[in-house]
């Protein structure tokens, strides 16, 4: 086993700034809505000869506690007689993050098999990969692991799967060039662009297409390229590697995803309500009037000491006949506050007189000494 070095910063991919933004403008409730359901292919030859199966399935799920999206992706076949396969099981959050990952992929040659096993998985600050490689009785055992800040705008061969059928829910106009692994493992651009529309025959059925590029540029080896073409309800139909005789083609038309009508909401105009001559709100006007009138009576009557509280100030605000009648009542009921704060009844016996000091009349002195 071996633990891989990490390339130097200056080395790691960076994703564009319309792919991020792209995965920023994602909207669950939207953009996920219709894209989980089966894909059924056929994988065919050059020749016409039917070789194997490839399916894909994306449906929604928890992983420890968060809610995301479990892909499951298998293709399994025969070419020139030698059993080959990939199976990938991945997590990925709604914002296309991948949480977990499983890549197997084998090719079982009769004199030397090959058997490769990727295992991904995001921890608390970045990510680990673990690798197997079996080639005969050679096994090669690697781990590495990458911080997060490096894994901003990276694709998984599973979310790989998903972002497909957003490209088709959410089309783009310009390529988007993400982060993704080669062959190796090792972090490289990868891109996304759209094709031209074309038409797929189907059980004798012209299907429109709309196709999407999707290419890996490796630093180690030569780019990768994919041409996958799908319905407009993001049914896979057609998926083929540039350079390589092995063709996934849709056998027989699926149902088409249902998609629910909007229905347009209703605008009601304001229009002004005038209560006096709306026979409703006159009505539901008086009530309230005679229920406000009734709760003030039951008050009256639980508190009779409020009648007279009432007439010894309009007995009082009548002799005074001040200016100003809000200031007046604000200063008569200020006494019945507990807020306020004591004012001393004897504040006024210490203002100061006009009267001359006292040295001449020692009573008054006496009289006006503080008592000890």
């Amino acid at each position: 086993s071996a633990v891989e070095q990490q390339p130097q910063a200056a080395e790691i991919p960076k994703p564009s700034v319309l792919a991020l933004q792209y995965l920023d403008e994602l909207v669950p409730e939207e953009n996920f809505r219709y894209v989980m359901f089966d894909d059924n292919l056929v994988t065919v030859s050059d020749t016409g000869k039917e070789l194997g199966e490839f399916t894909v399935n994306i449906e929604a799920t928890r992983y420890k506690g968060l809610e995301c999206f479990l892909i499951h992706a298998n293709s399994h076949g025969a070419v020139d007689g030698v059993p080959c396969g990939t199976s990938i099981v991945c997590y990925v959050s709604k914002c296309l993050e991948t949480l977990e990952q499983q890549h197997h992929e084998y090719v079982k040659l009769d004199n030397c098999p090959l058997d490769r096993k990727t295992f991904l998985v995001r921890t608390g600050d970045g990510y680990t990969v673990n690798r197997i490689i079996t080639q005969g009785k050679d096994v090669q055992r690697t781990t590495k692991t990458i911080p997060v800040d490096q894994m901003r705008g990276f694709i998984s061969e599973g979310s790989n799967l998903l972002l497909h059928r957003l490209l088709i829910e959410k089309p783009i106009d310009d390529s988007l060039q993400f982060i993704s692994f080669d062959s190796d493992a090792n972090l490289c651009p990868v891109t996304y662009k759209r094709l031209h529309e074309r038409t797929q025959t189907v059980e004798d059925v012209e299907l429109r297409v709309y196709g999407i590029e999707r290419t890996i540029i490796s630093t180690s080896d030569l780019p990768t390229t994919w041409q996958s073409y799908f319905m407009h309800d993001g049914h896979l139909t057609n998926r083929v590697q540039i350079g390589s005789p092995v063709t996934m083609k849709l056998a027989k038309v699926p149902v088409q995803i249902e998609r629910e009508e909007e229905v347009p909401k209703h605008v009601f105009e304001k229009k002004p309500l005038n209560w006096e001559e709306d026979l409703q709100l006159h009505s539901r006007f008086l009530d309230r009037k005679e229920e406000i009138k009734s709760d003030h009576a039951t008050y009256m009557r639980h508190h009779p000491e409020l009648r007279a509280l009432l007439a010894d100030f309009l007995q009082f605000l009548l002799l005074r006949k001040p200016e100003d009648v809000i200031s007046f009542a604000a200063e008569y009921f200020s006494a019945f506050s507990t807020s306020m704060p004591d004012v001393s009844p004897y504040l006024a016996s210490n203002a100061p007189t006009h009267f001359p000091a006292s040295h001449t009349n020692p009573r008054i002195d006496e009289l006006r000494a503080p008592t000890r």
